[in-house]
């Protein structure tokens, strides 16, 4: 790996890359999509990895945005190569995985033609260089480009290794089962930096059979995911049919799991959840929830339902109000953090840049609390948070005891205009398997375990949620939906 990534180096060098430059990577998990963000950082050019399912116009915009002047494109992603060179005259080089198509080089041509010659030498950077542009979702409005920097990152992966995957070695394995882009490239820096393999799926495409046919082959012991894929896997029948005793640390972040999700984890896998909390601006550091704080009884104190745990080493937690001062214990407020992980600001965004961090804090735009250990619960986004008839609703709150029902697969809650409470709260539904369940049953289940004030008003049943390229339950579609549908009036 060390010869290829040189290799590939020295071939952009020779095209005349230089420090500082910008690398868009279009491309789904393979070797070369690995191998890349080392060649941008031996560079010094910064990493700009997309994900791989946007569309064409979509990967034109990152290209734009960024500033990029080279595109690493698998070969399956000719309209996504053909749309930046077209809209974009500043991406002069293309360089393809696969068949390149004409005026573009190929990736293992490069490899090939510089392999065991010099020229791939590393480029001096220093603490405040950016490395990597991390694109937001762009739940709201367009995606922002994160600027990670090589300080930060030093940082960032120290922090992983001590506070998520302790113990690593050289003997030590891990599994890709999300795209490298964005969390799961962060989770292979660690295992880099301390030696370990990491495993990739043979397609794009999650197949929890083959998922733990390769944990148990290649004793896979820790892997990073999010709650939907934990909840894929730990359901499909195949985690009881191969052994996963060598799994130590399964970590999830990305978004809160649901305690029933959690606790059916915990019973097929054993004591190996590790969550955190964090957003892309911080590479995942505010909080974190180890091992030893989770337990699937829900009558132990180490269980620590609905908490994302403690703040990370080396960083700085705290419930705001809108005066930025901080809440006392169990009061609701913005989520902020500042430290070492935090990015140096929004590419080419100064207002937002701004807004993100007045103050001196990182504004995460999560509403949460601390209790009096200093532990952290999320209530919503700000964004999710509703008022009906003068009260604040937090819809995970109501979620989680939905959930809590058998029938209940998967369920979304949020908020919508009404004439009479201002906004009622709009419970989407999906049931499990062969399961029976109407509104009645559904709403008699909230009875004595949630407050009458939070109780949906209007009930949904669909086949399945729609959900972002990252996993997330996408409510922005949901709503959206819901007026397609003429399930709900077009505010």
């Amino acid at each position: 790996m060390e010869e290829r990534v040189a290799a590939a180096a020295a071939g952009l060098r020779e095209l005349g890359l230089r420090k500082g430059d910008r690398i868009l990577v279009q491309s789904r998990n393979n070797v070369q999509m690995f191998e890349s963000c080392w060649v941008a950082f031996r560079l010094g050019c910064v990493w700009v990895p997309t994900n791989f399912r946007l569309a064409p116009p979509e990967v034109v915009y990152v290209a734009a945005s960024s500033g990029a002047c080279a595109m690493i494109v698998e070969d399956v992603f000719a309209a996504h190569a053909d749309a930046v060179r077209e809209a974009c005259p500043a991406v002069e080089h293309v360089i393809a995985i696969g068949r390149p198509r004409p005026g573009a080089h190929a990736y293992e041509d490069l490899v090939r033609k510089h392999r065991g010659r010099p020229g791939g030498e590393h480029e001096s950077v220093g603490y405040d260089d950016p490395l990597w542009f991390f694109y937001t979702s762009g739940t709201t409005g367009r995606p922002k480009a994160g600027v990670l920097t090589h300080g930060q990152m030093a940082f960032v992966v120290t922090n992983h290794l001590a506070d998520l995957i302790p113990g690593t070695t050289e003997g030590d394995c891990s599994i890709a089962v999300a795209p490298l882009s964005h969390g799961a490239g962060i989770h292979a820096l660690l295992n880099v930096a301390r030696g370990a393999a990491t495993v990739l799926l043979p397609s794009e495409k999650l197949e929890p059979e083959i998922v733990w046919q390769l944990v148990q082959k290649y004793r896979v012991s820790n892997l990073f995911t999010v709650p939907t894929i934990v909840k894929t896997l730990v359901e499909h029948p195949a985690v009881d049919r191969y052994d996963h005793s060598s799994l130590r640390y399964m970590i999830y972040a990305g978004a809160p799991m649901y305690r029933a999700d959690q606790k059916l984890a915990l019973q097929k896998l054993g004591n190996v959840l590790v969550q955190y909390f964090g957003l892309g601006e911080v590479t995942g550091n505010i909080t974190v929830l180890p091992r030893e704080m989770h337990s699937a009884d829900d009558g132990d104190p180490n269980a620590n339902i609905g908490s994302c745990g403690r703040p990370r080493t080396g960083m700085e937690v705290a419930v705001l109000d809108a005066d930025m001062k901080s809440l006392p214990a169990g009061a609701v407020g913005e989520i902020c953090c500042r430290g070492p992980a935090v990015f140096s600001g929004y590419h080419d965004n100064p207002e937002a840049t701004a807004k993100a961090l007045r103050g001196g804090w990182f504004h995460t735009g999560d509403l949460g609390r601390l209790d009096e250990r200093g532990l952290l619960y999320i209530t919503g986004r700000e964004s999710d948070m509703y008022i009906s008839g003068g009260s604040n609703v937090y819809p995970r709150e109501v979620e989680e005891v939905l959930l809590a029902h058998p029938a209940v697969a998967e369920v979304a809650v949020l908020g919508v205009p009404d004439r009479k409470w201002g906004e009622a709260g709009v419970a989407v539904v999906v049931r499990r398997e062969g399961a029976q369940l109407d509104r009645d049953a559904l709403l008699a289940h909230l009875e004595g375990r949630c407050a009458r004030y939070r109780w949906p008003h209007h009930v949904f049943f669909w086949d399945s949620l729609p959900k972002s390229s990252y996993g997330k339950i996408a409510k922005k579609d949901i709503r959206q939906l819901l007026v397609e549908r003429g399930e709900l009036p077009n505010p």
